[in-house]
């Protein structure tokens, strides 16, 4: 997610907007769907934002709502890590494979974990197949 400062040419209102990508705003505002929500005009630019920088007392300054978050988060990367260690990974075939070892046509040594749409998911819980949804949080260092 990226937030930028904008601008409307027309009646000089400043906000802020949230995007999730650089990418995305220049693909909304090629398509002109930006828009001043005070006049109503197409016309709003970004505008010069200075970056936020973090020393090293930066955990120090996080409200307590942001640390639970990041320990949230660090809870979720334990969970992945254990699920990646003990799981077999089946990727986008999750409701194949699940049904699969479900109707005893394929034995597996581990159970198993993948991508699935939330119709899908419900589609196998009709069925009497135990699924979960877990969170899944991309690690951006590797």
């Amino acid at each position: 997610m990226i937030k930028y400062k904008l601008k409307c040419k027309k009646c000089s209102l400043l906000f802020d907007s949230w995007f999730a990508s650089s990418q995305e705003y220049e693909k909304l505002k090629k398509k002109n769907y930006l828009n001043c929500h005070k006049c109503g005009s197409i016309k709003v630019e970004k505008t010069l934002m200075a970056p936020k920088l973090l020393n090293k007392s930066w955990e120090k300054n996080i409200p307590t709502k942001d640390l639970k978050y990041k320990k949230i988060n660090e809870k979720i990367k334990e969970y992945q890590k254990f699920i990646k260690k003990n799981f077999e990974y089946v990727g986008e075939n999750f409701a194949y494979e699940a049904r699969s070892v479900h109707y005893k046509d394929k034995k597996r040594d581990k159970g198993i974990y993948g991508v699935a749409s939330r119709e899908e998911i419900k589609d196998l819980r009709d069925e009497g197949i135990d699924t979960e949804i877990i969170p899944w949080v991309e690690d951006k260092n590797n």
